[in-house]
């Protein structure tokens, strides 16, 4: 059975510490775009969802230039792993480990999702 995000009350919760917050509902996802949620310690996760429904959500935050932007990047993938580019200098960050994939010394924070 597929269910239209539209028609469902699903949330995406991303996993913080030991407990799971709700970062927004299912409907607010579009495949390809992102979108930024506010966390309840003032930083943000950006928080995507592919083709096949699956959520994934890392830190929000460009570590090269420090803007809160990632949610705002174009969305791919290489060798069948999505990545975010983001949108100032271009560099990409593996959706679910964090990891620049153009300089293995950087990485961003990735949160575990789930929709429920």
């Amino acid at each position: 059975m597929t269910l239209a995000p539209e028609t469902t009350d699903l949330t995406v919760q991303l996993r913080l510490e030991q407990d799971w917050f709700t970062a927004c509902g299912l409907d607010r996802l579009i495949p390809g775009r992102g979108v930024a949620a506010l966390l309840p310690d003032g930083r943000q996760a950006a928080l995507f969802l592919d083709r096949d429904g699956r959520a994934y959500a890392i830190d929000n935050r460009d570590p090269f230039t420090g803007a809160a932007v990632l949610s705002r990047g174009l969305v791919g993938s290489e060798r069948g792993r999505p990545f975010v580019a983001s949108p100032l200098l271009k560099q990409r960050f593996d959706l679910e480990t964090g990891r620049c994939l153009d300089d293995d010394e950087v990485s961003v924070a990735a949160y575990p999702t789930r929709v429920a």
